[in-house]
C-alpha cells in the first residue's frame, strides 16, 4: 500500500466538515492487470434527490522542488485511475486535491490550465491550515 501523502489527512477533515462520509481509505482498484490505491473513497446523500454522490479523491500536495514534475505525475495517475473507474465504478468521480497555494501559484498558468481543460480533471483545492475545501472545478 503506498504512503499517505502529507495533506491526506486534512482532505479527509475537509470532506467530513462537508457532510461527506469516507468510504474507503485509501481506495482500492484492481484493472488492467494493475493494483490501484486511490487516496479515498467518499460518499454522500443528498437528500433532495435521495441519491448519492459518490467520489474517490487523489490527494497531491506540490512540496517537491519541480512544480511541474509533480504535476506530469499527478495528470498521468489521474488518467489511469480515471480509465479505472470508467471501467470498474462508473458511478464514482475522481478528483484531483491540490492545495490552494499551489493552485494560485501553478494551476493558474496557461499550460496547467490548458492540460486540465483538456482532459477534464475535476479539482478540490483545499486550504491544507483551515482544513477546508475552497473551491470544486468540475
Amino acid at each position: 500500500m503506498p504512503a499517505k501523502d502529507i495533506f491526506h489527512d486534512a482532505v479527509r477533515r475537509a470532506l467530513e466538515k462537508e457532510g461527506w462520509l469516507i468510504t474507503n481509505d485509501p481506495l482500492f482498484l484492481r484493472f488492467g492487470g494493475l493494483d490501484m490505491y486511490i487516496d479515498l473513497g467518499a460518499e454522500k446523500v443528498l437528500a433532495a434527490e435521495r441519491n448519492q454522490e459518490k467520489i474517490a479523491v487523489e490527494v497531491k500536495s506540490f512540496v517537491a522542488p519541480s512544480t511541474t514534475t509533480e504535476f506530469s505525475t499527478a495528470l498521468g495517475q489521474y488518467l489511469k485511475y480515471q480509465l479505472a473507474l470508467e471501467q470498474e465504478q462508473p458511478e464514482r468521480l475522481l478528483y484531483l486535491a491540490v492545495p490552494l497555494d499551489t493552485y494560485r501559484s501553478f494551476f493558474t498558468l496557461e499550460l496547467p490550465r490548458l492540460l486540465i481543460q483538456r482532459y477534464q480533471v475535476r479539482l478540490i483545492v483545499f486550504d491544507p491550515e483551515e482544513e477546508a475545501i475552497v473551491k470544486w472545478q468540475k
